[in-house]
């Protein structure tokens, strides 16, 4: 993935015949639950540092194309047009784009996430996701997160490290412009850096009915992903933020799933 971003603006996968009776069944339990185990081994032993993760979500993207499903990564180019950190601002449709943005981003800029706090203590995830320096939120009092998003986030960029925030808050599979909140745009502005926005569709991987995590495999469904041009953030941010948003409707008109999107 290293070669792919420094070579090309794009990625995708390419002669993709792989077919699986049972792609669900096959990608948990011979793909996914062993990685993840193996993860949290070298987490609770110290070991799972920057090389283990861009490795073991190149691995989890791997495992995906190994079931059928396809990628095409557009706008690479863009994460190397900002010499510092940046701020990422993205949809959230599944749990697929934490797993994968690591092997993606990683190796061209260092990233931190903004996740919920009770996301460190689950059962496996937890040591995991601990390891990786997060900015821990309530997702209860905005106020509160709005504090820690400004103080953590501003002190991981004064690191070199960027953040990720994905302002709709949860995973969904529509794209409603009103539930974005500014978290992202006000920490860029804060800290002078640009933002970079990221559409997605990653609806390939199901959120569960039961475990959220575990939802369908569905390798009829393409993964798009789409790094748009660094925005920075001037005046009050307004304007900046309906840009990000714009850019993100746009991909999804452009992909032929403009019903996604609730006004």
């Amino acid at each position: 993935m290293q070669e792919i971003i420094a070579s090309k603006n794009e990625y995708f996968t390419s002669n993709n015949s792989a077919k699986r009776i049972f792609p669900s069944l096959y990608f948990y339990f011979r793909c996914m639950i062993p990685i993840v185990y193996k993860c949290n081994r070298l987490a609770v032993k110290g070991l799972y540092d920057d090389e283990k993760w861009i490795s073991t979500s190149l691995e989890m993207l791997r495992c995906l194309e190994n079931v059928g499903i396809k990628f095409h990564i557009t706008g690479l180019n863009n994460l190397s047009k900002v010499d510092g950190p940046v701020v990422f601002v993205s949809n959230h449709m599944s749990v697929l784009e934490t797993f994968i943005f690591p092997c993606i981003i990683h190796p061209v800029k260092k990233i931190v996430f903004v996740m919920k706090e009770e996301l460190v203590r689950v059962p496996f995830f937890g040591p995991i996701s601990a390891t990786r320096d997060p900015i821990l939120v309530s997702r209860k009092n905005p106020r509160e997160d709005l504090m820690k998003v400004m103080i953590q986030g501003s002190e991981r960029l004064s690191r070199n490290k960027s953040v990720v925030i994905f302002p709709q808050r949860t995973r969904t599979l529509f794209l409603n412009p009103s539930s974005f909140n500014t978290l992202g745009i006000k920490l860029a502005k804060r800290n002078k850096v640009p933002v970079i926005p990221i559409a997605i569709l990653t609806d390939a991987w199901g959120n569960g009915r039961y475990i959220k995590d575990f939802g369908k495999i569905d390798p009829t469904k393409e993964v798009k992903i789409c790094f748009g041009e660094p925005v920075e953030i001037l005046g009050s941010g307004n304007e900046e933020h309906q840009k990000v948003i714009e850019f993100i409707k746009n991909k999804f008109i452009e992909w032929n799933k403009g019903y996604l999107i609730r006004e």
